[in-house]
Formats: structure tokens, C-alpha cells, sequence
């Protein structure tokens, strides 16, 4: 299967750990600009990335429920009508923690 990883970059360390892993189960596998293109501007991150999610069969995803590049990503992943898989989500937000606050308030 062709699979993209997509994510935050301070995630890239678990992405490469995962491609690792879904390569050695016959994957092919291909990652985002990340700073390993810097001779791409902004629009070119995103004609890039908008090319892989072209690409790929499935995009597995990794996020930290902060990064505005993953969500313009996702808007494209969504519009495409890719399949996910959510390889990493963070689990402590602010959303997390608005409604942990707003039980503890009587």
C-alpha cells in the first residue's frame, strides 16, 4: 500500500520510527516537506504535500492538536477523500484541559 505519514514536525523522530516499521511490512511509504526541502517557499510545502496526498492510498497521521500546517494538510487529506490512520495523537490539549477545568467548577 502507498501510505503518507503527515504530522507535526516535532513528531518527525516518531514518523521516521513508524515508516521504518511500515516499510519493513512491504509499504511504500513517503514523508511531507519538512525542512529537508529548504529551497521550497510556503506555497511549494503545500503543492508538495498537496502531491503526495495524491499520491498515497492512505495517509497516517500524527498530531499535537497545535500545528496550523497540519491543519491546512487535513483540509486537503479531507477534501481528497483519503482514508486516515491516526498513528499519534497528543493527548494533552487545551481542549483537555478546558473540560477537565469546567468539571471541577460547582
Amino acid at each position: 500500500m502507498k501510505i503518507a505519514l503527515f504530522g507535526t514536525t516535532s513528531y518527525q523522530g516518531k514518523m521516521l520510527r513508524h515508516e521504518e516499521s511500515l516499510k519493513e511490512q512491504g509499504h511504500e511509504v513517503r514523508l511531507p516537506a519538512f525542512d529537508s526541502h529548504p529551497e521550497f517557499d510556503d506555497i511549494e510545502v503545500c503543492e508538495f504535500n498537496r502531491s503526495l496526498i495524491e499520491w498515497a492510498e492512505r495517509i497516517d497521521v500524527f498530531w499535537d492538536n497545535r500545528s496550523v500546517g497540519f491543519v491546512f494538510d487535513f483540509g486537503m487529506i479531507f477534501m481528497a477523500r483519503k482514508p486516515i490512520h491516526v498513528a499519534y495523537l497528543e493527548s494533552k490539549t487545551l481542549a483537555g484541559v478546558l473540560t477537565k477545568y469546567e468539571g471541577r467548577m460547582i
